[in-house]
Parts: structure tokens; C-alpha cells; sequence
């Protein structure tokens, strides 16, 4: 190998390094003695001895050069020098995979050696490197065979030091940031660069600078940017900065970074991202109230923050959206449907005691009776009974009016005559609510309680209250809107003294005769009563009272409470499952007021998007609900939070498409009069059907929606929902108890929710149910007359309703028509009747002015003498108007003729190359209405002779003659007309 030129001070460097590695190598080897000896003595002895390295060599070098700085140097020593071969190095080796390195023998006879790179070293890709080397001697033995010895192997540990090539990069393209004006920020944002270079000195950005002059900001040597003056939005709404870095080898970034900071007027803190007023469909199940809401807090620092949604339904109904269906129905739908009376019934033809009361007059909400103070009604006898020995329940829907100082009663059962005591009562005092109960005289005679005191805030708030009274003697339990409680005062008195005095029931005030006789309770002046009509009434209600009902003998249960006073509408929160961290929910029963509170301002956001409207009714009452978002924010020092101001908002219910409900069937028929007297007698509605629809509106699709002539149509669609009313009136005269009836097989509907109620004018059937069910009802109601021969006929009238009249069927009128036939007792067997009113084969049956006979008796057949004089004399009035039209149309044919005749011997031309074609369905037509013309009047010369034929017979007979006589020479005929000549027709 070539050995490399060295200077002269690096020659006596080495040199003087090389005797003291020799002199150390000696010592090490135990040598001692004349140093002359040993060279004489060493010239007669062969290569014995290895190469000597250094244990461990530490080396460095730049990514730019190759050279290997070494520490210490690498000298290689041999024992056997100065022999030449023996004690001279020849070379050294690398051992590793992958070692960019080699190394080189500078000196022979010194053994001095040096390092150096293959190839250019990056000290970003690697930073140091470790290998082995090993030196061997030249080796020639004393008959110059080769024979070199190897030294052992020594570490060597290069280190790659880095040179500043790369120069920082920003992490961003731009940065920008949003302040608000009249503050000043210790950091509004940072930029951040990076430098590529392997070492701390060149990797390291040391500093960053702000190119842009005259700005109010500055930047930190890590990057951080601030304001250095208060910024104004009226000055200046965005400022744009250019960044750059250098890293701690002054190396400047080849790209500047763009930084813009924008100005904002001065927060506010509150919600932003939510509608005013959102529009909810009725059926589309829960909407989002508050999809895009986000809170602003204006960098201040929130430890928590609770929100409160409050849905306003006051106005709505009875303070919200429930089922308008009578209270009766209500509670049979919540399971008290047996033994309730309801005192403050919707109008109609039985319970028609509130006609006098003012009401909302509307049916999209349910029905309020108004009580003015001047106002009551008396309830009919026999509607309810009370008997204090047993437990009964009074409920009732109040508002009541402005607060007033004197007893105004709700519901009172006073002496009709003399005494004006007070069986029972329920009446309001200021904020009191105040039950009284007087025991029966036959029970023990001693105090037992008898009044019974609540001092409520809902009794005077002038809005809509559900109370319910579990009374059962000597307890009392009032649950107003759901909750329970308990009077604060309970008084007792004596029980009544026995007497036979009637006692009247009334709504909205108290009965007391006007006899000078002092009651056993206050009284006031008595104005007129509206309602009642009389001037024995005391103790007049102000306010609003709606399903007002008693049932006897059983207490309500928790549970028929909270049915009858739940909302069909309210808030909905559902959170989803990856959300909801530290956020809680509370709720009121009514479901109006929602709250959610939360420590992370984020996790409360996510919450309040889930906050949805729901109206679970089919039909909801159109309208505005209003919607009011009120937050508190609290921090975590005693300093003052943002102030978040509330949020008003509405939701607009929109009016559902209304179901048109449809009855249909057959309107006419007759039937024999032993029907009507017979046991089942005739049902009313036996083909009924009931269906109800809605109209929608449908789009045009493609592209009918570009073109603005193209209009929208209506498609009608089937709709299943429940009926709470079918109403069967007489129309005429009232039902004669003692002679007619209208029945219903009650046994077969035990299992619906269906109650029936008669009376003089009709039949009422009430309770929810499904149309179907309601169907099958009216098809079981029957018509009785055991008393028909004076009947002629009867008509009635059906009309259902859903939601307490709120959706009215049209009305469907039955007209049922008595056919009165021969005494039956004259013919007691049809084998002994004459022939002419017996037909067992052929059946036929009259039409009686256009009614149906549906399924008609066998004696329906059977005419009587009236009527066989009426169907002779009408067939001879139609034979002579026939007979007359036949005759003029005739003459006019005649007249045609004779002029066509004349017109013909007139004017004569030549038709030798004229085909004439002749119509010869003309010469048909006229010879077969000739025919039949002829067939009618012999028909009805036979009709004469044969009074005792009826019409049904006639009209048979006709269709045998006509086709006895016409039938086989028809086609023979029509075959002959129906030639011509087509010799000159071209194909």
C-alpha cells in the first residue's frame, strides 16, 4: 500500500509520540538490558512478534471532509523493530458492516496510520459510528516466505459533527389569530419553525423577528405574539405581519410567514347560532331547538355554566297540549273509567245543562267552561251520587280568577228547600283550597272531621292547575298538578240532623233558597244566574273550570293522576352516547322547564344541540309556543363571570292536515212491518262504512319544479285514528217509549271502550275507540216498533266526531220504510195462499220509489189491493204516452216520405256513374222500434184484462214474449239488410 506524504512537524510529532508508545510498549513487555544487545540479538531472530494497538480510539469528523481527527493518534508498535518486514506495518483493517471508513498506513517504520470517510457523511442521517480495526506487520520470515502477524482488535468510536446547511421553515403556511379591541394580550398566537440540522447549536431557532415595521405588536424568541398597545376595530379591523426566524447558527429562514390578526369589536358575551322562531310539523317526531348554539364567553374563565330552556304552554289548552277528549274518555284511557260522572259534559242532546256557560269556542283545544261571578249551572238529579260512608274522588282543571276575599265555591250539594245546609263542597278562599264533607245523621253521633284546608300558591296564580281529592272519611288527599299534600287545618263538626230534604248539585256556585232562613254559611248579594235561570244561587266562581268529575266508590291512584295531568308535549333531551361528560339533566313532571349544567363549556354546546320540542299527539293544537334560554356562569375565583343575557324564542306548531271523516252505506230501505214488531227488529246500519282521509299536497317531479305554470295536486290518503262519539238522532217526532225503541246487544260490546247512552232523541255512543270498532257498534244497532200499522216510515241521522267535536263526520240520514201486507192470519201456511201472491221459484221484489230491499221478507212479496190499483194505473199512462208518441212519429215519417217521393220525380240527372250506398241500419232501426212498439201495446191490452197481475209479473212477462217472438227471426233479417252491392269498391 502507498504510504501518504507527511509534513516535518507532523514527522517529528509522530516521531516523539512513537518513542514514548516504544518506550511504554518495552516497559510493558518486561524488557530490560543494553538496548545494543537486544538489536544484535533481535537481527538473528525471525518475525515473532504482533502489532500493538491502542484499546479504544475516539475520533471526529466534519459532514463536510473526510478526514478522521483520532484520539489518540493511530501509531501501530511491533516488538520486532527495527527489523525490516518483521517490525514494520504494512496495513491496518476495518471490521463492520457497512463502515464508510478506511484506513491507511502513513509510516511503516513509525506504524502510524490514519482514518478517513469513503463517502460523504450527513450528520442528519447519522451522528456517530463504531467499528474495530486491527494492524499486521509486513511478516517475511529469514527465507523471505510471507508470515505477517495481526494485532488485536481495538474500538473505534467517530463522531459525525454538523455543519449549518439548513436554514428554519415555518410549520404553517400563515398563522392567523382573532382579538377583541381595547385589550391587551400577554399572547395572541405563536409561530413555530423548525431546523433540519443534526446539533443543538445549528437545530436550536433562537430568535424571531417581526419584518413588518410600525405595527403594535411583537414577537418572543419562542415565538409567542402580542399586542404592545390597546388595538381599535375603528382604526384598523386587520393587521398583516411577516415572521421570520433564525436558528443559534444566525441562519436566517429562506420563507418569511404571513401572520394576520383580525380586530373584533368588543365581545358580548351570550348564545349565538340559534333561530328565533323554528317551525315544527305535527307527526315528524322531536325537533332540535338548538342545533347550531354556541356559547360565547369572551376568554373568560368559566369553572361551570347551567342552562335553563323554559317552554311556555300556558295559553295552550289547560296549560298544555293534551288529548281533547272528553274527561269521562280521559279517564277510562288512564284505567277510573267505572263509576266516573262528569259534571261539565261538552253539549249535546242528553247532557245538555252547560248549553248556558260561555266556553273558548274552540275545538282545537279542549273545551273550558268560563265562570264570571255570575255564572252556575245546576246538575241534573241522578247524574251522581256521593255517600260520605264511601271513598270517592272529585277532580277537576282550574284556573282561577284575580284574588278576591269571599268564598267562591267550584262545586257545592246544598238543601233544595228550608234549611240551605251544605252536604258537601269545594270552594276557594283568597289562596285556600277548602273541601267540606257533613256526616250522614245515621252514623255515630259525635265531632268527626268535616273541613279540610290548603293554603296553596297555585290556588291564586291565574294559571291552569290539575286537583284531584282522594276522600275517604276521616282522610283527605288533595294532589294538585301530580304532587300530594297535606291541609294544614282540619276541622270538625257535628254531623246533620236527620231530615227528607232534597239536595241539589251545582257547578260554579252554591243552591240556597232565598227564604229569609239563615244558612250555615256566609252569604252575599245573590246576582241572576245566567246559567241556572233562577235566583237561589250564592257564592259565585271567578274563573275557568274544565273536567270537573266525581267517582264514586274508589280512590285514584297515583298513577291515573299523573296520566290525567301528563303533557303530550314538552322538552326532549336525549344525549348522545359519545357525549355528555360531566353534563346534568333535570326536568320537571310537565316536562316545560330543562336543565342542563356542565363544567366544560364544549360538552355543555353538544348537550343544548340535543334539546328537542315533542308533541307526541296526532292532531296538536296549531299555534306559538314560547321558548326562553336563561344561562348562569360561575368561575372559579370570587371575581365577577360573564353575564349572559337570556334567549327568547318561539315554536310555531303548525296546523295539521285535518281528516275528513266519511260515513257511508245505504240511506233507504224498506222492510215488512212484522220485522219491526219482531224481537230483533231492523238494524239501522248494516252495510255502514267509516273511513277518514286527508288531502296533501304533492310536488310535480323532474323538471315541473323549474317550470312555474306546472301546479301542485292534491292526493287524497287514508288515515286510521280513533272516533270519542257517534251520535244517532230521530229525526221528526221523539221515540214513543211505550210503542218503539233503539237497541243495542250490550253483551257483545263488553270488550270495547264503547258506553251507550239512550234517550227520547237517540242514541249516543261515546268512549275512544278505533273507527272499526265504532263500525261494529252502529252495525248492532236495532230499530223496534211493536206498534207499526199506523208507521209509514222513519228517518234517522248519524253523525261521529273525534277529539271531543273537534274533526265532524258529514252527516248520514237512514230512511227505513214500513211495508205493510195482507193479514197473515187469513193464509196460515203458504201451501194454502192463492197462486197469484205465492212464487217460491221466482222472487221479485218492488222498488218502492227508489228504496232498497235488502234481504226482504217473504211477505214483502205479497202486495195489497192499493197497490195492485196504483201499479194498473200506471202502466196505463205510460201505455198512452207510448201509444201517443208512436202515432206522431209515424205521420212524421209518412210526411218524409211523400216528399222525398216528390223531390225524386222532380229532378232527374244522369246517375249511370254513381254508386249509391244505402245505410241499412236505417231500415233496422225503424222496423225493430216498429216491432217493439207493437210488442208494448199488445203487453198492455193484456195488462187490462189482467188486473190481478202485479208490476213484477208484467215486466217478466215482457222479457219472455220478447224473446220468444224476436229471438230466432232477428238474425235472419239483420243477415239480409245488411248486403249491398261492392262490385265498384277498389282494395
Amino acid at each position: 500500500m502507498a504510504c501518504l506524504p507527511v509534513t516535518p512537524v507532523a514527522q517529528a510529532a509522530v516521531s516523539l509520540r512513537h518513542s514514548r508508545l516504544q518506550s511504554r510498549f518495552h516497559e510493558l513487555s518486561g524488557e530490560v538490558g543494553d538496548p545494543a544487545v537486544r538489536k544484535s540479538s533481535s537481527r538473528l531472530q525471525t518475525n515473532k512478534h504482533k502489532p500493538w494497538l491502542e484499546p479504544t480510539y475516539h475520533g471526529i469528523v466534519t459532514e463536510n471532509d473526510n478526514a478522521v481527527l483520532l484520539d489518540p493518534p493511530l501509531i501501530a508498535l511491533d516488538k520486532d523493530a527495527p527489523l525490516r518486514f518483521a517490525g514494520e506495518i504494512c496495513g491496518f483493517k476495518i471490521h463492520g458492516q457497512n463502515v464508510p471508513f478506511d484506513a491507511v498506513v502513513v509510516d511503516k517504520s513509525t506504524g502510524e496510520g490514519l482514518i478517513r470517510s469513503k463517502e460523504k457523511l450527513d450528520c442528519e442521517l447519522q451522528k456517530d459510528y463504531t467499528f474495530t480495526i486491527q494492524a499486521y506487520d509486513c511478516g517475511r520470515g529469514p527465507d523471505g516466505s510471507a508470515n505477517a502477524k495481526k494485532s488485536h482488535k481495538a474500538t473505534v468510536h467517530i463522531q459525525v459533527n454538523d455543519v449549518n446547511e439548513y436554514a428554519p421553515v415555518f410549520k404553517e403556511k400563515s398563522y392567523q389569530a382573532s382579538v377583541v379591541e381595547g385589550r391587551r394580550y400577554e399572547s395572541i398566537l405563536r409561530v413555530e419553525a423548525v431546523d433540519a440540522d443534526c446539533s443543538p447549536q445549528f437545530s436550536q431557532i433562537c430568535s424571531y423577528e417581526i419584518v413588518t415595521p410600525d405595527v403594535p405588536f411583537t414577537v418572543d424568541k419562542d415565538g409567542y405574539i402580542k399586542n404592545t398597545e390597546k388595538l381599535n376595530y375603528g382604526k384598523e379591523h386587520q393587521y398583516k405581519l411577516t415572521v421570520t426566524a433564525y436558528d443559534c447558527g444566525k441562519k436566517r429562514a429562506t420563507e418569511d410567514v404571513l401572520v394576520k390578526i383580525s380586530i373584533k369589536p368588543t365581545c358580548t358575551p351570550g348564545w349565538q347560532g340559534w333561530d328565533s322562531r323554528v317551525e315544527y310539523e305535527p307527526g315528524t317526531g322531536a325537533l332540535a331547538l338548538f342545533p347550531n348554539a354556541h356559547l360565547e364567553t369572551c376568554d373568560e374563565s368559566v369553572a361551570s355554566v347551567q342552562v335553563t330552556v323554559e317552554l311556555e304552554t300556558s295559553h295552550i289548552g289547560k296549560g298544555c297540549d293534551r288529548d281533547t277528549y272528553s274527561e269521562k274518555s280521559l279517564h277510562r284511557l288512564c284505567g277510573a273509567a267505572s263509576g266516573t260522572a262528569e259534571l261539565l259534559p261538552s253539549p249535546s242532546g242528553s247532557l245538555n245543562w252547560t248549553v248556558g256557560l260561555p266556553t273558548d269556542n274552540g275545538h282545537d283545544s279542549d273545551q273550558v267552561f268560563e265562570f264570571n261571578g255570575t255564572q252556575a249551572v245546576r246538575i241534573p238529579d241522578g247524574v251522581v251520587s256521593v255517600n260520605p260512608k264511601e271513598p270517592f274522588t272529585v277532580s277537576v282543571w282550574m284556573r282561577h280568577g284575580p284574588f278576591g276575599r269571599r268564598k267562591e265555591t267550584i262545586l257545592c250539594s246544598s238543601d233544595k228547600t228550608d234549611m240551605n245546609r251544605h252536604h258537601y263542597s269545594l270552594f276557594v278562599h283568597g289562596c285556600r283550597f277548602i273541601f267540606l264533607l257533613r256526616q250522614d245523621p245515621s252514623g255515630e253521633k259525635k265531632y268527626k272531621p268535616a273541613e279540610f284546608h290548603w293554603k296553596l300558591t297555585q290556588v291564586c296564580d291565574e294559571e291552569w292547575h290539575h286537583y284531584v281529592l282522594n276522600v275517604e272519611i276521616p282522610r283527605v288527599t288533595l294532589y294538585v298538578d301530580g304532587v300530594s299534600h297535606e291541609p294544614f287545618s282540619v276541622t270538625e263538626e257535628y254531623p246533620l240532623h236527620p231530615s227528607r230534604i232534597e239536595t241539589q248539585l251545582v257547578v260554579g256556585a252554591c243552591w240556597q233558597e232565598d227564604s229569609g232562613v239563615e244558612s250555615d254559611n256566609e252569604t252575599e248579594p245573590v246576582p241572576v244566574a245566567l246559567a241556572g235561570g233562577d235566583l237561589h244561587m250564592t257564592q259565585f266562581f271567578r274563573g275557568d273550570l274544565a273536567g270537573l268529575t266525581i267517582r264514586s266508590g274508589k280512590l285514584t291512584d297515583k298513577k291515573v293522576i299523573d296520566c290525567l295531568y301528563t303533557c303530550k308535549e314538552g322538552l326532549d333531551l336525549q344525549v348522545p352516547e359519545d357525549g355528555g361528560r360531566g353534563v346534568k339533566v333535570q326536568a320537571n313532571p310537565g316536562r316545560s322547564v330543562l336543565t342542563v349544567e356542565a363544567e366544560d363549556v364544549g360538552e355543555l354546546e353538544k348537550a343544548l344541540r340535543h334539546v328537542a320540542y315533542l308533541n307526541s299527539r296526532q292532531f296538536p293544537t296549531p299555534g306559538v309556543r314560547r321558548l326562553r334560554l336563561t344561562s348562569t356562569a360561575r368561575c372559579f375565583n370570587e371575581a365577577a363571570c360573564a353575564l349572559i343575557p337570556p334567549v327568547d324564542g318561539s315554536v310555531m306548531v303548525l296546523q295539521p292536515e285535518e281528516p275528513k271523516i266519511s260515513l257511508s252505506g245505504v240511506h233507504h230501505f224498506a222492510r215488512a212491518a212484522s220485522e219491526f214488531e219482531s224481537s230483533e227488529g231492523v238494524f239501522l246500519f248494516p252495510e255502514l262504512r267509516i273511513i277518514s282521509t286527508i288531502t296533501r299536497e304533492v310536488e310535480p317531479n323532474g323538471e315541473g319544479d323549474e317550470d312555474p305554470t306546472v301546479q301542485e295536486s292534491l292526493v287524497s290518503e287514508e288515515i286510521v285514528h280513533d272516533l270519542d262519539t257517534c251520535e244517532v238522532t230521530v229525526e221528526g217526532e221523539e221515540l214513543n217509549p211505550e210503542q218503539e225503541s233503539l237497541e243495542v246487544d250490550m253483551a257483545r260490546l263488553q270488550h270495547k271502550g264503547i258506553e251507550v247512552s239512550r234517550s227520547d232523541l237517540g242514541v249516543v255512543f261515546t268512549g275512544v275507540d278505533t273507527m272499526a270498532s265504532y263500525e261494529e257498534a252502529l252495525h248492532l244497532l236495532r230499530y223496534r216498533n211493536w206498534n207499526s200499522r199506523s208507521l209509514l216510515d222513519r228517518k234517522f241521522k248519524l253523525v261521529c266526531s273525534e277529539l271531543n267535536g273537534r274533526y265532524i263526520s258529514n252527516e248520514f240520514q237512514v230512511e227505513v220504510n214500513v211495508i205493510h201486507t195482507a193479514n197473515p192470519m187469513e193464509h196460515a201456511s203458504h201451501m194454502a195462499a192463492q197462486p197469484q201472491f205465492v212464487h217460491p221459484e221466482h222472487r221479485s221484489f218492488v222498488d218502492l220509489s227508489g228504496h232498497n230491499l235488502a234481504n226482504p221478507h217473504p211477505f214483502a212479496v205479497v202486495p195489497s189491493t192499493a197497490t195492485v190499483v196504483i201499479v194498473v194505473c200506471v202502466s196505463f199512462l205510460v201505455f198512452m204516452i207510448i201509444l201517443g208518441v208512436f202515432r206522431i212519429r209515424a205521420a212524421h215519417q209518412r210526411t218524409m216520405r211523400d216528399q222525398d217521393t216528390g223531390k225524386e220525380s222532380e229532378m232527374d240527372w244522369d246517375d249511370s256513374a254513381l254508386t249509391i250506398t244505402v245505410n241499412p241500419m236505417e231500415t233496422y232501426e225503424d222496423q225493430h222500434s216498429e216491432e217493439e212498439e207493437e210488442e208494448e201495446e199488445e203487453e198492455s191490452e193484456d195488462g187490462e184484462e189482467e188486473d190481478d197481475v202485479t208490476s213484477a209479473e208484467s215486466e217478466s212477462s215482457e222479457e219472455e214474449e220478447g224473446g220468444g217472438e224476436h229471438g230466432d227471426q232477428q238474425p235472419a233479417n239483420r243477415q239480409q239488410q245488411l248486403e249491398w252491392d261492392d262490385s265498384t269498391l277498389s282494395y
